[in-house]
């Protein structure tokens, strides 16, 4: 009778076994789809970061090459003003003024290579970040596609679980289903192990 009864607890423990692995799969699966959206969500604000760098270093890029053709007009301008100059005075003075312009546009010039740097640099990276984006919105759209299929059939074999459950617990009297319903409540699986030369595989007393 007893042997009978340890069968029965045996069985109901793989049954609960299945139902926490089921539970639990209820309860990851639309968390790995709300993981997702967050990473989705990570990415799209990283992306949307650097489209703003993009598009101030592209500001940058146009004020830079509107002041180096301003100032390159002003130069051409200066060097015609060259030929009708009267003293020493006015042609030290335009000379200066020559040497300034060109001095501003060297400095704009290296200003623009840095700034075409960083927008190269800023592209790559956003190449990198959308293809990113691309592989986790096809992660994201299989796991939406599974999620519902995913949860059906956990629900059923959870249903199916429950009777097997129901039957197995008629097999065992109530106090000793009581006492390992206890136990189950308190203590990480399983309940029942195996006694080995009198030592218990569980608590190894």
């Amino acid at each position: 009778m007893y042997l009978k009864q340890i069968e029965q607890l045996v069985v109901l423990q793989k049954v609960d076994d299945e139902i926490v692995i089921l539970q639990d799969e209820l309860k990851r699966a639309p968390q790995q789809i709300t993981e997702l959206e967050k990473r989705r969500q990570e990415i799209e604000s990283t992306a949307e970061i650097i489209r703003d760098k993009l598009k101030y270093l592209g500001d940058q890029q146009k004020r830079l090459d509107t002041e180096i053709e301003g100032d390159s007009v002003r130069l051409k301008k200066s060097k015609s003003k060259m030929m009708l100059v009267g003293n020493t005075k006015e042609y030290h003075a335009m000379m200066r003024e020559m040497d300034n312009l060109e001095k501003q546009n060297r400095g704009r010039e290296e200003e623009k290579g840095t700034v075409a740097e960083e927008l190269s640099r800023q592209n790559i990276e956003l190449k990198e970040i959308d293809e990113r984006s691309k592989s986790l919105d096809v992660e994201l759209a299989a796991a939406r596609q599974t999620l519902d299929e995913r949860i059906r059939l956990a629900g059923a074999r959870l249903t199916e679980l429950e009777a097997r459950r129901k039957e197995a617990g008629q097999a065992v009297p109530k106090p000793i289903l009581s006492r390992y319903e206890f136990i189950r409540s308190r203590l990480k699986n399983p309940v029942i192990v195996p006694v080995n030369a009198g030592v218990c595989t569980g608590c190894h007393i």
